[in-house]
């Protein structure tokens, strides 16, 4: 054979070799990144998925809250976190919401305090009466009390914020309540502390979380429903009740937490605990003025629809004031008897309240 022919044969014999070697240089490439993506140090770029329960409907003005937060959330993690807001207690019901977030049964949970009565005693003191008519007030005391005593009640969990709604009237399907006499044996929806201010005012409370009270008053279960004007859009109460009766001084409150899994919690990155805990901090105030709009909006539209607010007269008013005195002392005794500081508690809320009312003024709602 001829010298260039073996040099020929010997260079195809080298480029074979050659090309196997890349080929198992590539394939050992892919197989290595395969490796790597589902290695544990880049387990945290796949995207965290949370469940959100909310007991507001979706377009309720608050529900519409819920799911903000959850796009801003998103937004800020660059799509590291998605939130599924489930609304209209469809995961959990308003009563079973906490307990649900506790068990894992949803990620974050969006529920009232007050509908488990008994369960966070401290924190009773957010619901007395005593507020401006500013949700913004009501919500930055409920979230500052929280932070100061942190109750072992909410231990089993992460609070992310707490906020509070204007205080509330009384909403009667029929008859119109002007003064102390009227409200006596009405059967009125409350739940928490509002029962005992209903009580004091004369009416009968029964116990049933908001989604009931619609139905409640058109079967003519009740005479009426403790609540706020802006249900009278957000929740349709102008089709089934005539009257509003408006007395801030006295209205409830009602303290509603955002809390998540605690476990769920300590499995987030730093990072995104951080971008977390930004949004719910900005989210307090969001919250507090999505509760004002809603309130002229409810109100507005309430009247549009024929439905009457009473205002009481100052005169009047002096008596509904003299009337819930009592709860005040009973908060105090109550938590002192469990070993609770009820007294410090109650002083550090209206400390509080003086507080912000200096910064944010009553809402008018004409």
């Amino acid at each position: 054979m001829r010298p260039e022919g073996k040099h020929f044969i010997i260079k195809f014999i080298l480029n074979q070799k050659e090309v196997g070697m890349r080929k198992a240089f590539y394939i050992l490439l892919v197989l290595s990144f395969g490796i790597l993506l589902n290695s544990p140090t880049f387990a945290g770029a796949k995207t965290i998925e949370l469940k959100y329960s909310s007991f507001f409907p979706a377009q309720y003005g608050l529900g519409k809250a819920a799911s903000a937060w959850a796009k801003e959330v998103e937004k800020r993690t660059n799509g590291k976190v998605k939130v599924t807001v489930y609304p209209g207690g469809t995961l959990t019901k308003a009563v079973e919401c906490y307990e649900g977030v506790v068990m894992g049964t949803s990620d974050i949970g969006q529920s009232c305090l007050a509908y488990t009565r008994g369960r966070f005693p401290l924190m009773e003191v957010l619901d007395l009466p005593g507020y401006p008519y500013n949700a913004i007030v009501t919500s930055k005391v409920a979230y500052d009390f929280y932070k100061k005593y942190k109750p072992k009640e909410l231990a089993d969990s992460h609070i992310l914020y707490i906020h509070a709604h204007p205080p509330g009237s009384i909403i009667t399907a029929k008859k119109p309540v002007k003064k102390l006499e009227d409200l006596k044996g009405l059967r009125i929806r409350c739940t928490g502390l509002s029962s005992k201010i209903v009580e004091a005012l004369g009416g009968v409370p029964v116990a049933m979380p908001k989604g009931g009270q619609y139905d409640a008053m058109m079967k003519g279960v009740v005479d009426g429903t403790t609540g706020s004007v802006n249900e009278l859009k957000g929740w349709r109460l102008a089709e089934v009740a005539k009257y509003t009766t408006y007395y801030p001084k006295v209205g409830y409150v009602t303290a509603m937490f955002i809390t998540m899994n605690k476990s769920k919690w300590n499995s987030l990155p730093e990072d995104i605990k951080k971008t977390i805990t930004e949004v719910s901090e900005e989210w307090l105030e969001y919250t507090g003025n999505k509760w004002n709009e809603i309130e002229v909006e409810g109100y507005k539209y309430g009247t549009q629809k024929g439905h009457q607010v009473i205002s009481l007269s100052a005169a009047e008013g002096k008596r509904w004031e003299e009337a819930i005195k009592p709860l005040y002392d009973d908060y105090v005794k109550a938590m002192e008897a469990k070993g609770l500081p009820g007294k410090e508690a109650l002083e550090y809320r209206n400390q509080l309240i003086e507080k912000y009312t200096k910064e944010f003024p009553p809402v008018q709602l004409q």
